[in-house]
């Protein structure tokens, strides 16, 4: 049952990531760099302490006598994954929803689900599932062939875009949802942040100590009562304010380049819209780490709760791309292709899931 309230939390961030960059298409007359950041703000500075401090209301308490050094490698971690973030921006851009997200994340819960893996098997931690751990039980061969089919699934739905690519180019078609579409830049970007964003998981596991003290006093306040279910939420702070770093200064960057200082306060534009749809995106895209949160204590596995909620969000992020006609004017058989890419995805988060269910 706890398995199962785990892929439950996985599914809903899943969709939340998935479905954040839709708000933002209904921005107008802004520059991508003005609502990115705006909505960043509420992804990265306003929600998640707001979401803390209604969780873990010592959440301060715990950073402050947190040592510093797990800060500052927390920190870290969030910068990089800072970059992998502000990369999946353009990569949803250039590629659009669906593709952009099949090859990052698909990329992202490689790295994210192997490395901590592999570097628990050199530094062993109680709790923690090694490589060797994975290879030798049955629980976690299912949890490596769901990944192998998850990466399966990414080469369907990276096949389909170039075959997109060829279809618009011949078609000569243009529209709302591929004006941006550029295969080659977006494929530059996109790898970038499918390697950088596994770095969120790397600033989970450096200040797992602040989850683990929130759980702590959590659980000694109700005991017998599992783990707690929003102990994450003290660690995202950190994180998040090494992605609002990297972020800010790159928009900012931008904003001088382009001379789009002036989207803020711009009022032939809808002010007041924009900031909502910004603010809306921003909130949704932070949900994904709330519930991921709550997955992770519940399936208690750093690699298997990655893969999961890595699949989820590109199962959603490709169905809204097909919602939202990114596919519009292709051939029957690359639309068949990115369809059989997004099944093949469904099917790695079952055997993942049922790897979880093993391992309870």
């Amino acid at each position: 049952m706890q398995a199962l309230l785990g892929v439950l939390f996985h599914f809903i961030g899943g969709f939340a990531s998935g479905s954040f960059y839709i708000p933002y298409k209904k921005v107008k007359g802004w520059a991508w760099e003005t609502y990115w950041i705006v909505g960043g703000l509420f992804s990265w500075l306003i929600v998640p302490p707001l979401a803390a401090y209604l969780t873990i209301p010592d959440y301060m308490d715990i950073i402050a006598h947190t040592d510093g050094g797990v800060l500052f490698l927390t920190y870290f971690f969030g910068v990089l994954w800072g970059i992998g973030g502000l990369t999946y921006g353009l990569g949803v851009r250039y590629l659009g929803v669906s593709l952009g997200s099949s090859i990052i994340l698909g990329l992202c819960s490689v790295f994210g689900a192997l490395i901590p893996s592999v570097y628990y098997e050199f530094n062993p931690k109680t709790g923690k599932d090694s490589i060797s751990d994975l290879i030798h039980s049955n629980w976690g061969q299912l949890v490596l062939l769901g990944l192998l089919v998850c990466v399966i699934g990414i080469i369907i739905c990276g096949k389909a875009g170039a075959m997109k690519d060829n279809d618009l180019k011949k078609s000569g078609i243009i529209s709302e949802s591929n004006t941006e579409f550029k295969i080659g830049l977006g494929l530059t970007v996109s790898i970038i942040s499918g390697i950088l964003s596994a770095c969120f998981a790397f600033g989970i596991d450096a200040g797992k100590v602040m989850a683990e003290e929130a759980n702590a006093t959590w659980q000694a306040a109700n005991p017998g009562q599992g783990n707690f279910l929003f102990q994450n939420n003290v660690t995202y702070i950190v994180i998040l304010l090494g992605g609002l770093t990297t972020n800010f200064i790159w928009c900012m960057l931008l904003n001088a380049r382009n001379k789009t200082f002036n989207n803020y306060t711009d009022k032939s534009t809808p002010l007041l819209s924009n900031y909502i749809f910004s603010a809306l995106a921003g909130t949704t895209w932070f949900l994904q780490f709330f519930f991921y949160g709550m997955g992770e204590s519940k399936l208690g596995n750093g690699a298997s709760s990655w893969i999961l909620h890595m699949a989820f969000i590109i199962l959603i992020a490709n169905t809204w791309g097909l919602v939202l006609n990114e596919w519009k004017g292709v051939a029957k058989k690359t639309l068949a292709t990115i369809v059989a890419g997004i099944l093949v995805i469904v099917l790695s988060v079952l055997i993942v899931g049922y790897g979880n269910y093993l391992h309870e």
